[in-house]
């Protein structure tokens, strides 16, 4: 069993170990290889004054530029091959905030889209547009909206979503199609057990009141009160906050043992773990590595932020855009870095880990915020009993 239980004394051995910060690398030889992107449009004489930065390091940058730059911001996207954070500006003649993103270290990268103009349309398509089965999300790298629609979108449907994209003016959005159904990867997986769903468990927890917890996503959440760590075996958790759909896919669970050793990392199998020391921001062309109780490990980039969904069950927004396949079952494990970085909670998407498709998470910060839960250090010996439960997804 995945989440099996492990005594305090093997919890410590497993955080301590010598898989660390190298787990990934090691144990990812069947995974998704990574998509770098198209070409940025940034020539050599942008680049020659930027920094490398790790990718740890870059959504901290991007915040700070977006925040100092105002409305001639348009988005920003990491680099991996260059290691470099390239900012997209809108920035009319004068040329100030490109300067203002050199002397930061980043390349300065001159865009025909403001992302306020950007926000509006995503708007338009949330008015006019909101069909089951479509999804939009900022792409930085094309200074677009990408508007996805899954195979249900047909006929009469998709003449409304392409009349709206064209609606939002030329070089503002861009349809694609999916070769799947966009939908929640709830069953197929042996990680968690509810009222008859299958779910993944995400990141360990603790919440404010010192309570050992764990986060999987909304919509395993408000299918089920109480999970097991077997199908039909006796619960271990317990839900206390769901949200699905709407301003996001998250759930908090705290464990019904409060004498749970709830360690901070994620189980990759293979008797094999990854410590997860923090929570941190996505930001598009980021590396990351998804572990399911299904698919077991995945890894590809992040594509858009802010992304919405719209799943037939209901419309969800802020979520995490990637290239990380995920299969029914994978919903709610965890996306994190190869650094120990807690990014997302798995949602859903479509196609499966043969064909590939679009897969979406929801932001562990914001869920951590809306929750009042704390992720790292501080989940790694809530509790300080005998037993606990290791955290992350199956295989």
């Amino acid at each position: 069993m995945s989440h099996r239980r492990i005594s305090k004394s093997k919890a410590i051995l497993a955080g301590a170990g010598a898989v660390g910060v190298a787990a990934a690398a090691i144990l990812l030889p069947n995974a998704n290889a990574s998509q770098s992107g198209t070409d940025d449009g940034a020539g050599d004489g942008a680049r020659q004054n930027a920094k490398t930065v790790s990718a740890a390091s870059a959504p901290e940058l991007v915040a700070r530029l977006s925040s100092q730059l105002g409305e001639e911001y348009a988005g920003a996207y990491y680099d991996a091959q260059k290691k470099q954070v390239v900012v997209n500006v809108a920035d009319g003649d004068d040329g100030e905030s490109t300067a203002r993103v050199r002397d930061a270290g980043a390349v300065a990268r001159s865009v025909q889209n403001s992302m306020g103009e950007l926000r509006s349309a995503t708007g338009t398509l949330s008015r006019d547009a909101t069909i089951p089965g479509t999804a939009w999300a900022v792409d930085p790298r094309t200074n677009q909206i990408l508007v996805t629609a899954d195979t249900t979108v047909t006929g009469e449907r998709w003449d409304t979503l392409e009349s709206t994209v064209r609606s939002l003016g030329d070089g503002v959005a861009r349809i694609q199609k999916s070769a799947g159904e966009f939908k929640p990867f709830l069953e197929g997986g042996d990680a968690i057990f509810g009222g008859g769903a299958r779910c993944s468990l995400g990141f360990n927890v603790t919440t404010q009141d010192g309570t050992p917890g764990f986060l999987t996503a909304g919509h395993c959440g408000v299918a089920a009160e109480q999970w097991s760590e077997d199908q039909n075996g006796a619960p271990v958790g317990t839900v206390q906050a769901a949200t699905f759909p709407g301003d996001g896919d998250f759930a908090l669970l705290t464990y019904d043992d409060p004498a749970t050793q709830a360690p901070s990392e994620v189980d990759v199998g293979n008797g094999q773990t990854v410590p997860i020391s923090q929570a941190g921001e996505a930001a598009v062309g980021l590396e990351v590595i998804r572990m399911g109780s299904t698919t077991g490990l995945a890894d590809g980039t992040v594509t858009g932020l802010g992304a919405t969904v719209n799943y037939a069950e209901g419309s969800v927004s802020g979520l995490i855009q990637t290239n990380v396949c995920a299969e029914p079952g994978d919903s709610g494990g965890p996306l994190f870095t190869a650094d120990g970085t807690a990014i997302g909670l798995t949602s859903g998407g479509s196609g499966d880990c043969t064909s590939g498709g679009e897969t979406f998470f929801q932001p562990v910060t914001t869920t951590l915020a809306a929750v009042g839960a704390q992720i790292g250090a501080g989940g790694a010996d809530a509790g300080g009993g005998e037993e606990g439960v290791e955290a992350g997804s199956g295989h």
